[in-house]
């Protein structure tokens, strides 16, 4: 029993993690998790109205790159992106502690969107935009002004459901290794462990993954349950 919890539980290397746990990988985590929610809700909107646009020429590639998108494994993408990319075209990305791997999952998780966000846009009744419509409004303009917002209001559960997911794939992005000062929870843990041969950071690590995603499972369920219609 004692070498288990000096294996798992040694809290004088967990004390030793601090202020970096904090102050380094959850505030970096954090930030890839921002940029990265944000880029996807941007793209999954475009995408999401290719898909749903009569033209076949916007449908067509919106629905092959949400397919490739969803079936391709997010670690294959993300090694893609940090790796391949720049090896073929030489780019450089700006902010390289961030670009790589916010680029990485706003394009995994903009295909997830999509697929979410057009399911809230069919899923607002059609006399709404015939009333729009017959006030007088273009196309584009009910869509922007009446049904979106709609869509936004019902999608709003799941796309929180898409952002816990998100959260807790930014370990994946361990993988690209990282600058000075740009470790991840799992990065900043998985180095610790091997400086020290001790799991315990591992430990600390998956705390500090519930500290914020417990959090957000009980902001999840209340806007779940909002979102229900009263009986």
């Amino acid at each position: 029993m004692d070498g288990l919890l000096e294996e798992f539980f040694d809290l004088d290397i967990i004390a030793d993690m601090f202020p970096g746990l904090v102050t380094e990988a959850m505030k970096n985590t954090l930030v890839f998790t921002f940029f990265s929610f944000v880029g996807g809700i941007v793209l999954g909107m475009v995408l999401a109205l290719m898909r749903l646009s009569r033209s076949r020429a916007l449908r067509w590639p919106a629905a092959v790159y949400i397919d490739v998108l969803r079936g391709l494994p997010a670690l294959l993408t993300i090694v893609f992106i940090g790796f391949g990319l720049p090896i073929a075209t030489g780019i450089r990305f700006p902010f390289p502690t961030y670009t790589p791997g916010c680029l990485a999952l706003s394009l995994v998780y903009g295909a997830y969107m999509a697929e979410t966000l057009r399911a809230g846009i069919e899923a607002v009744p059609p006399g709404q935009m015939e009333a729009a419509r017959s006030l007088g409004m273009p196309h584009r303009t009910a869509m922007r002004r009446v049904i979106v917002p709609q869509a936004f209001r019902i999608v709003i559960p799941p796309l929180t459901n898409e952002l816990l997911a998100l959260f807790k794939d930014t370990s994946l992005l361990a993988v690209l290794g990282t600058l000075a000062g740009g470790k991840e929870i799992l990065k900043f843990s998985r180095d610790l462990v091997n400086v020290r041969a001790n799991t315990s950071p591992l430990v600390a690590g998956g705390l500090a993954y519930l500290v914020i995603t417990l959090p957000m499972l009980r902001l999840v369920g209340r806007l779940e349950a909002r979102s229900r219609p009263a009986r």
